[in-house]
């Protein structure tokens, strides 16, 4: 029995990258072997094992064998007799096919160590083609990775393209496609991963909502860059710099979804827009089966960004209003996701990413005025019932209209 360190761990620990978990990879064994070892079989479809006392995963070296469409039709064959350049020669990128043997001897038959030295994402061989998943997990990567100046080998790309045009991406469930796009929103850059997934021509499969903005043009007093497209893309950046959550990063990818649709006839004005983004951002989360909290944040991020954007011009009663629609008081950290995704929106611009925006300020503050009226003194004056509503709507109309005209925020 020989054990290897494989994949992520050794990548990572190369690039300088802290190692979050190992993968450890046995040749030479079998099932009976490991356990009497002492290891705990926990593998569905292949051989995988835990160490009895650190619990990590041992994985037995094994090949794959296409059978059938997508990317579960496949036949694994597990034995003592596979080598590790085999097992290697499965997996999907060269600078995930390096190994290391217990005295740190790396052992790299694909090329893996020449491809991080020149920041490639490259395929190990055309077996690639045989799973669509890598096309998500490549285009992960791309979003993980692109601090470093990683690209994708052209032929690479080539090969992804003819995969997309095959069908392949046809076969992948909804599930797949939102696990590793929900990963891919919190990565370093996630806007790569959709920039990568329209190089191939996945997006217009995948998310044909987000791939019509393409070439739909804004006024370009507003809006340097012009297309709808490129601006949902810098908007993702400016996000992904703004906050760590996933939910809000969604929300910034979805605000403008709206200007697809829009009638050519009335271009580059969307008037409208925000409205009519809804249905797409729920047919979109039902497709891919979106979390309710994705969803939710998204669809008020589409309704009310605008809202955000003119605060300084809202009347107090449409400033309360949409304060209310927004449940801020219930639920603090999705206004806060609502903020960031509304900021990352008006950064979202060529010369505007240093830009400040006191609408943020000026929109939290505004729930803070209203989070501090109490309920306590409508009680103490015997209001009952619907009146408490109304009062309590009505005090918290004044003691904004109140602080506001005393008050600059």
């Amino acid at each position: 029995m020989n054990i290897y360190l494989v994949g992520g761990a050794v990548r990572d620990r190369l690039l300088g990258r802290k190692v979050l978990e190992h993968d450890w990879l046995v040749v030479g064994s079998n099932p009976s072997e490991m356990q009497q070892q002492g290891f705990r079989p926990v593998g569905k479809d292949f051989p995988v094992f835990l160490h009895p006392k650190t619990h990590e995963e041992y994985a037995l070296a094994r090949t794959e064998r296409k059978t059938g469409r997508g990317y579960d039709g496949f036949q694994c064959y597990a034995a003592a007799s596979v080598t590790l350049e085999e097992d290697l020669l499965r997996r999907d990128l060269t600078v995930n096919a390096i190994a290391e043997d217990d005295n740190g001897e790396l052992i790299d038959p694909y090329g893996g160590l020449a491809d991080l030295e020149q920041r490639l994402l490259r395929h190990v061989s055309p077996a690639f083609a045989e799973d669509p998943v890598r096309i998500l997990r490549i285009a992960r990567f791309a979003a993980r990775y692109a601090a470093y100046g990683f690209s994708i080998a052209p032929e690479t790309l080539t090969l992804m393209q003819q995969m997309v045009q095959a069908g392949e991406v046809d076969a992948l469930v909804a599930e797949r496609v939102w696990k590793e796009m929900s990963r891919a929103l919190e990565e370093p850059a996630p806007q790569r991963f959709f920039e990568v997934l329209r190089q191939c021509g996945a997006l217009k499969i995948l998310l044909p909502e987000l791939d019509q903005l393409f070439g739909v043009p804004q006024p370009e007093k507003h809006h340097p860059e012009i297309d709808t497209g490129i601006h949902t893309l810098l908007v993702l950046e400016q996000a992904a710099l703004l906050t760590a959550s996933g939910e809000s990063r969604f929300a910034a990818l979805c605000h403008d979804l709206g200007k697809g649709n829009t009638p050519k006839d009335l271009w580059p004005r969307h008037h409208g827009h925000e409205e009519r983004g809804v249905p797409l951002i729920q047919a979109l989360c039902q497709r891919l089966r979106v979390p309710r909290d994705y969803q939710d944040l998204a669809i008020l991020t589409a309704r009310y960004h605008t809202h955000c954007h003119t605060v300084f011009e809202l009347r107090h009663t449409t400033l309360l209003k949409t304060l209310m629609a927004l449940d801020g008081l219930r639920k603090p950290d999705r206004f806060a996701g609502f903020l960031h995704a509304c900021e990352a929106d008006a950064k979202g611009r060529p010369s505007f990413e240093q830009q400040p925006y006191p609408q943020k300020d000026y929109f939290q503050q505004a729930l803070d005025i209203i989070k501090n009226v109490s309920v306590k003194t409508l009680l103490a004056d015997g209001l009952k019932g619907a009146q408490i509503a109304e009062g309590l709507h009505r005090k918290r109309l004044s003691t904004l209209r109140q602080h506001l005209k005393t008050e600059s925020i």
